[in-house]
């Protein structure tokens, strides 16, 4: 958790180097993954939810660890790096390999989701620069949603305990709006005819590696802010450490 993937494979130390990998800048050494781009003010932008716009992952994890400790085993950090972002039919082949439960993936991931659902109860709180930003785009008239890969109960549910379901996002996708989640574009492509904008004129924010590939698969602008500081986002066209950063408001035109 110490590093996040920087220019040409390196590795920079999120401690030490406050500034942005930011493509546009390092046009042959970029650590997006592909070539550089910018855009002007976005129509609109899209949100993921679960450790971008709120801090859910705490209550995933908690859920995870009790899901792992009933079965006699120790949920790790790479348990946790495998699963996030993941859709709930891409978790359940992942946790009947991770807990060697062959054909239990599917009640595996019921039990998980009863188990998250009490957790969110607690409230989660929002990311770092989230409330923010997301203020200074609505003051700025841009229309904002949120795409998340989890069911919609568990969205709306952490929204609501956020304060956040109150019709300052304009629509709320889920991966049961979709056939296909994430890392397919379904998710984003509904968001962006929801709110009536083409996808390339859009951006999204997102912190994993499956989010990404969705929102680039929908030919968005992808600013990347990864929840793990060793993860490694390839394919976004920004990639920064918080959504606090001076780097994604210029991104959206905000500064």
């Amino acid at each position: 958790m110490a590093h996040v993937a920087g220019p040409c494979g390196t590795h920079l130390n999120l401690q030490r180097h406050a500034r942005v990998s930011l493509c546009s800048r390092l046009p042959a050494l970029s650590g997006c993954g592909r070539y550089p781009r910018s855009m002007g003010s976005p129509e609109a932008v899209i949100f993921d939810n679960d450790g971008l716009l709120l801090d859910t992952e705490d209550a995933w994890t908690r859920a995870e660890e009790t899901l792992f400790a009933r079965r006699g085993r120790v949920f790790t950090l790479d348990h946790k790096r495998s699963l996030i972002g993941s859709s709930r039919t891409t978790a359940a082949v992942k946790l009947e390999s991770m807990l060697e439960l062959t054909g239990e993936g599917e009640a595996l991931m019921d039990e998980l989701h009863d188990l998250v659902m009490e957790e969110a109860l607690a409230g989660v709180q929002p990311r770092p620069g989230a409330l923010e930003l997301l203020e200074r785009l609505l003051a700025a008239g841009v229309p904002v949603a949120v795409a998340s890969n989890s069911q919609r109960e568990f969205v709306e549910r952490t929204l609501s305990g956020a304060g956040l379901l109150d019709g300052r996002f304009q629509t709320v996708v889920s991966a049961e709006d979709v056939e296909h989640p994430k890392p397919a574009p379904d998710i984003y492509l509904k968001a962006c005819r929801r709110l009536g904008f083409e996808p390339g004129k859009c951006i999204a924010l997102e912190d994993s590696p499956t989010g990404v590939t969705a929102a680039v698969a929908a030919g968005m602008y992808v600013i990347g802010v990864p929840y793990f500081t060793g993860t490694q986002l390839p394919g976004c066209d920004l990639l920064a450490p918080s959504l606090a950063d001076t780097a994604v408001t210029r991104a959206l035109g905000l500064a």
